[in-house]
C-alpha cells in the first residue's frame, strides 16, 4: 500500500479553502470556530518547567532537598492558606473535568462540520452525546493516570538523586543517572504524545464512522496500527514539523500586527476563530490520511476534493 503525506495535505488544504473562503461567510466561521474551540480544550498537552535555582554548592543542594519538608512545615503553620490551597486544587480539578467533558463532545462536533462542510452546533451536540461521554470517561482516567505517573517519576527522581547526593556517590554516576532519567522522561513524553495524537486524529474518527465506544475504536485502530506502524510513526513526525511551521506563521502574524494579533489569539473563542484555517486543515488532513487505508476508514463523502481539481483551479 502506497501511503502519501503530501496528497492528503493538499486535499485538506483545498477542502479548507472551499469550506471557509468559497465563499467567505462570517457566521459559518464563528460557528465552526466555536466547535473547534470546544474540541481544543484538552489538546494542549505540553508541559513546561524551569531550572533557575542556584544549586552550585552543597549548601544550596541541601536547601533544595529540604524544600518538601520546609513547604509542609509552612503549610502546617498557616492553616488558612493550606485550606485555601486545598479548595483551589479541588476547584481546579473540577474545572479541568468540565473542560474535558466539553472537549470530548466538541471533538465530534468539529469533526462533523469538517466532514460535511457544515457549521452546525446544536445538531452534533445532541447527536454525539453517547460517543462524547465514552470519550470523556477514557480521557478522564487516561489523563489522571498519566499525571500521577509523571508526578511519581519526579518523586522517584528527586529521592534517588537525594540518596546519591548524601551517599557520597561519584559525580560521574550522578551525571549518568540524571541523563538516563531525562532520556526515560523524554520517552514517556513521546509515548504520551503519540497516544494523544492517535486518539484525536484516528480513534475519534473511527468512533464517529462506526458509532463505536472508545475501547472498541482503540482495538480497531490498534489492529490497523500493527500492520502499518511505520506510516503512523512518520505521520506523528510529519504533524510535528507541520506544527512548527504553523507556530512560526502565527509568530509572524503576531509581529506583523504589532502584537495585536497575539492579544486576539489569547482571547477565548476569538483565537480559535482566527486560527480556524489551521485547525480545519489539520483536522481534514487526519481524516484524509486515515482514508487511505480503505473504505472502512473513509469518512469523507464521495465528492471529496481531488488534487487534480485543485491543480486545474490554480491553472485557471
Amino acid at each position: 500500500m502506497n501511503i502519501s503525506y503530501s496528497d492528503p495535505l493538499s486535499r485538506a488544504w483545498a477542502r479548507m479553502k472551499k469550506a471557509l473562503f468559497q465563499p467567505f461567510n462570517m457566521n459559518k466561521w464563528v460557528n465552526i470556530g466555536f466547535t473547534a474551540w470546544l474540541a481544543s480544550f484538552t489538546d494542549c498537552n505540553g508541559s513546561s518547567g524551569s531550572n533557575n535555582s542556584n544549586i552550585g554548592n552543597k549548601h544550596d543542594f541541601g536547601e533544595f532537598f529540604d524544600m518538601p519538608q520546609t513547604a509542609w512545615q509552612w503549610l502546617n503553620d498557616h492553616t488558612f492558606w493550606f485550606s485555601l490551597i486545598v479548595v483551589g486544587v479541588i476547584l481546579l480539578m473540577l474545572l479541568v473535568t468540565v473542560l474535558m467533558w466539553l472537549s470530548s463532545r466538541g471533538k465530534f462536533m468539529f469533526l462533523y462540520n469538517v466532514v460535511y462542510d457544515k457549521d452546525e452546533v446544536r445538531k452534533p451536540w445532541n447527536e454525539f452525546k453517547k460517543l462524547g461521554n465514552s470519550l470523556f470517561v477514557w480521557q478522564f482516567f487516561y489523563s489522571w493516570i498519566a499525571f500521577f505517573m509523571v508526578i511519581g517519576f519526579f518523586i522517584f527522581g528527586f529521592l534517588s538523586f537525594k540518596k546519591m547526593y548524601f551517599g557520597g556517590v561519584p559525580d560521574a554516576v550522578k551525571i549518568s543517572s540524571i541523563v538516563s532519567m531525562v532520556l526515560v522522561f523524554l520517552i514517556f513524553l513521546i509515548l504520551f504524545g503519540y497516544i494523544s495524537l492517535f486518539l484525536k486524529d484516528f480513534v475519534v474518527p473511527i468512533m464517529y464512522k462506526h458509532k463505536l465506544p472508545v475501547g472498541k475504536a482503540w482495538f480497531k485502530f490498534l489492529s490497523l496500527l500493527g500492520k502499518n506502524l511505520g506510516p503512523f510513526i512518520v505521520y506523528g513526525l510529519f504533524i510535528f514539523v507541520l506544527s512548527i511551521g504553523a507556530a512560526i506563521a502565527i509568530i509572524f502574524f503576531a509581529l506583523a500586527t504589532c502584537c495585536i494579533g497575539l492579544l486576539l489569539l489569547v482571547i477565548p473563542v476569538v483565537g480559535a476563530i482566527i486560527l480556524l484555517p489551521v485547525t480545519y486543515t489539520f483536522r481534514a488532513f487526519s481524516i484524509e490520511f486515515l482514508g487511505q487505508f480503505g473504505d472502512d476508514y473513509t469518512l469523507l463523502p464521495e465528492e471529496t476534493i481531488s488534487i487534480e481539481s485543485l491543480t486545474s483551479e490554480n491553472i485557471q
